[in-house]
């Protein structure tokens, strides 16, 4: 491996580790929407589709299935308030999901969907979550990982 190649691997290591680092520390990872997506991890890294999973359906962070039915049948209660989550990954990429879930006002400003990566424009914020995401950056992308694993109908 060349010096300039070593060292341009070397520099992008540093900036996703600074970048999921910012998003633990609270800071918001910078992200560009492009068409209605966006396109790049937010963490640089992929996702774990088991721990997004458990990320989704777990009632104090992602807790989709308070508002979609989910191919989980563990879980006995779905919320119908949003569209199904069952073949997500057959109707949408992740770059379209990102989206979705870091914000999805940008998308649809009437939604109810909160938005899970996103601290700005928020009327009556409870004090402790002033600042703050309801997940983290890395929880994002395994929440797509997992979706995108949902294909068919």
């Amino acid at each position: 491996m060349t010096y300039s190649r070593f060292f341009g691997v070397a520099v992008a290591v540093v900036f996703f580790a600074a970048a999921a680092f910012s998003a633990q520390a609270g800071e918001l990872v910078t992200y560009k929407i492009v068409d209605e997506t966006i396109p790049q991890s937010l963490t640089g890294k992929a996702g774990d589709p088991v721990k997004g999973r458990k990320t989704a359906i777990n009632r104090k962070k992602g807790n989709c299935l308070g508002c979609h039915v989910m191919p989980i049948p563990e879980q006995a209660d779905h919320g119908e308030v949003g569209p199904p989550l069952n073949g997500v990954g057959s109707r949408l990429g992740a770059a379209e999901m990102r989206l979705r879930i870091v914000n999805s006002k940008m998308i649809n400003p009437d939604t109810i969907m909160p938005a899970f990566y996103h601290i700005d424009g928020f009327h009556r914020v409870q004090e402790k979550w002033k600042g703050k995401t309801i997940i983290s950056a890395q929880d994002v992308e395994d929440i797509i990982a997992y979706l995108v694993t949902l294909k068919g109908k």
